[in-house]
C-alpha cells in the first residue's frame, strides 16, 4: 500500500514542480555517470503473465527516451571505456542505457523507439538461453506455475504455508519464494524451484528470450551486446571457478556467435563479491555493472562495481528525473519506497 500511494505521489502535478526545481538547482558535476537499468518493456495490465514490478509500458518508456534524447547526453559502452581509460571525462549530464536478461520484447518494444532516436543502448545476455526453447528464468517458472496453478489450496514450503486463494494471495508467495530461492546456493536453488513448479502443475512457460539470429541483427545496428553470464546464476552462490566458467563461457558464445565480445559483464541480480571482482579484473573485464542503487563519480568509480538506477513499473519520468540529477545521491534512497521488491527479478 505505501508503494502504491509513493508511486502515485511521483506522478502528480507538485512533485513534477518540486523535480523541475531541482532541476534548475542542480549541482552538476562533469564526472558524474548516471546507468540506467532495464529488464523488460511491455504491458503490465492486471492479470498480466510478467513478474511484478519488471516491466515498463511501452508508452512509459518511449516518453522516458524522449526526454533523455532532448534533455541528458546518451553515452555509448565504447565511449565510456575511452574515458574511464583516459580521464578524459563525459559530457554533463551523461547517461548511460542498459537492459538485462535479452527479452524478445528488448527487440520489439524498446529498440523501435531508441533506434528511431539514435540513442546508443547495451544488452546483457545470458548466452546459453538464445534458440533454446526449453530454457526459462527460474522467476519466470516460477511465477508462471503460481499464476496459472488450478490449486487453492495452501502450498506447504519451508517458509511456512502459502495461500493461493487469490491472485494477491499467490503474488505474495512468489515474492516469498522467490526471496529464499535466492538465499540458497544455485544448484540447491534450482532444485527446489523445480519441485515448486512441479508440485503445481504446471508446464513451463514459452520461450522469451532472443535468439541468435535476432541479436546478430541487433548488434549489425549498433546495439552493444555484453555477457550476462551463461546460465544467469547468482555468483556469489556458485564457486568461483564455477563464476569463470559461467563468465568466461559466455565470452566465447558471443565470440562464436557474434565474431566479437566485449569484456562487459553485468552481473546476474548485481550480485558479486571482492573474490570475484579480483579474478575477473585479471581475466581483462573492462566493465562490471551491478544493481547497487546509485550514481557514478567517474574519478572515485570502481570500474568492475558500477552503480545503477532501476527503472520499473511504477518509475514514473518525474521520479527518474529526479533520479538523474545531480542530486542523486540522496534522492535514490526514495526507490525503494515506489517499486516492489530488488531492483532484478532474479
Amino acid at each position: 500500500m505505501l508503494k502504491r500511494i509513493a508511486a502515485s505521489a511521483t506522478r502528480s502535478r507538485s512533485f513534477s514542480w518540486l523535480v523541475g526545481l531541482l532541476e534548475r538547482m542542480d549541482p552538476e558535476r562533469r564526472d558524474l555517470l548516471r546507468i540506467l537499468t532495464y529488464h523488460r518493456v511491455a504491458a503490465c495490465d492486471p492479470g498480466s503473465p510478467l513478474p511484478p514490478g519488471v516491466s515498463v509500458p511501452p508508452d512509459d518508456f518511449a516518453e522516458q527516451m524522449r526526454y533523455l534524447r532532448s534533455s541528458c547526453h546518451v553515452v555509448s559502452i565504447p565511449e565510456l571505456i575511452h574515458a574511464l581509460g583516459t580521464g578524459s571525462g563525459l559530457p554533463r549530464r551523461a547517461v548511460l542505457i542498459t537492459f538485462d536478461d535479452g527479452y524478445r520484447d528488448f527487440r520489439t518494444h524498446a529498440w523501435p523507439v531508441m533506434k528511431a532516436l539514435g540513442l546508443p543502448v547495451a544488452l546483457f545476455v545470458p548466452t546459453a538461453f538464445p534458440d533454446q526453447p526449453g530454457l526459462s528464468f527460474w522467476w519466470d517458472r516460477l511465477h508462471h506455475a503460481l499464476a496459472s496453478t488450478a490449486r487453492r489450496d495452501a502450498l506447504e514450503t519451508p517458509v511456512g504455508p502459502l495461500g493461493l486463494a487469490t491472485p494477491g494471495d499467490r503474488q505474495d508467495a512468489y515474492r516469498r519464494l522467490r526471496a529464499r530461492a535466492k538465499r540458497l546456493p544455485h544448484a540447491e536453488a534450482m532444485k527446489w524451484v523445480a519441485s515448486i513448479c512441479g508440485e503445481l502443475g504446471v508446464s513451463s512457460p514459452p520461450a522469451a528470450i532472443l535468439g541468435w539470429n535476432e541479436i546478430r541483427e541487433l548488434a549489425a545496428e549498433g546495439v552493444t551486446i555484453g555477457s550476462h553470464t551463461r546460465t544467469h546464476p547468482l555468483l556469489t552462490r556458485v564457486s568461483l571457478e564455477e563464476a569463470r566458467a559461467e563468465v568466461m563461457g559466455s565470452f566465447r558464445d558471443l565470440e562464436r556467435e557474434l565474431g566479437t565480445a566485449a569484456p562487459i559483464l553485468a552481473y546476474p541480480a548485481g550480485a558479486f563479491d571482492e573474490a570475484l571482482v579480483t579474478m575477473l579484473a585479471g581475466e581483462g573485464l573492462a566493465l562490471g555493472f551491478t544493481t547497487v542503487r546509485g550514481v557514478n563519480p567517474l574519478r572515485t568509480a570502481h570500474p568492475l562495481k558500477l552503480r545503477r538506477i532501476n527503472v520499473g513499473q511504477r518509475t514514473s519520468l518525474a521520479l527518474m528525473r529526479a533520479q538523474l540529477t545531480g542530486w542523486s545521491v540522496g534522492l535514490n534512497r526514495l526507490h525503494p519506497l515506489v517499486e516492489p521488491g530488488e531492483a532484478s527479478p532474479a
